[in-house]
């Protein structure tokens, strides 16, 4: 195999590492979703522990891209491709990161009298499929795709705002056990609002990968 065949091969496998890292915190989210919903706290003490996989994976694909910055001498695509690559494991840490939040915080809702405001299981899954979606679009570079992944922002940002008046209404002349879950509903309604941002993040990257321009601005 050629220096160029084995060094083509190597960014493949960071394109499948990054891509496997992600369905990683895409399970995690769509897990923790599923035990909001289920008041599963067996299924959330899981989610906690596998946050140390998504590090760990985050860690491996660090040091491959610096070993492919120290030992190679990328051209600007390929220069493009690793440094999107070494971005978007830090948005998918986080993305991680905020299931295992979302985790933790169900053992306090998992009680009979608590009802789940069910805008929130679904502005979640929302903001997961924004993340999918970045994902997909990271392999063939897709901008079209990262672009429709941005768009779709602003209806987990409008759904966040409306849990947000919805919460505050249970607050108001509440129990304090109610007004405490809904604190802890609106952490959660956070999370996901942030696994949107994340999202957003990643399509970016996405779209400086094919284009060299990173928020319309060109870098390299």
């Amino acid at each position: 195999m050629s220096n160029r065949s084995e060094y083509d091969a190597q960014l493949e496998n960071l394109t499948r590492s990054v891509q496997e890292m992600g369905n990683l915190v895409v399970k995690a989210v769509d897990d923790a979703v599923t035990a909001l919903e289920n008041k599963d706290t067996k299924r959330a003490e899981e989610i906690v522990k596998g946050d140390e996989t998504v590090d760990r994976e985050e860690r491996a694909i660090e040091h491959t891209c610096l070993t492919l910055l120290l030992r190679q001498q990328p051209v600007a695509s390929d220069l493009r491709q690793v440094s999107a690559a070494l971005k978007m494991v830090t948005d998918l840490e986080r993305i991680g990161d905020h299931a295992a939040d979302i985790a933790e915080i169900i053992p306090r809702l998992s009680g009979d009298g608590i009802r789940i405001e069910p805008d929130i299981p679904a502005m979640t899954r929302a903001a997961l499929e924004m993340a999918k979606l970045a994902i997909q679009a990271f392999g063939p570079r897709d901008t079209e795709l990262a672009d429709r992944v941005i768009a779709m922002d602003d209806e987990v940002d409008g759904a966040f705002d409306s849990v947000k008046r919805k919460l505050a209404k249970d607050m108001a002349g509440g129990k304090p056990e109610q007004e405490d879950a809904a604190i802890d509903q609106l952490m959660i309604a956070k999370y996901a609002e942030r696994i949107g941002d994340h999202a957003v993040n990643l399509a970016q990257w996405v779209k400086f990968c094919a284009t060299g321009r990173y928020l319309n601005e060109r870098i390299m």
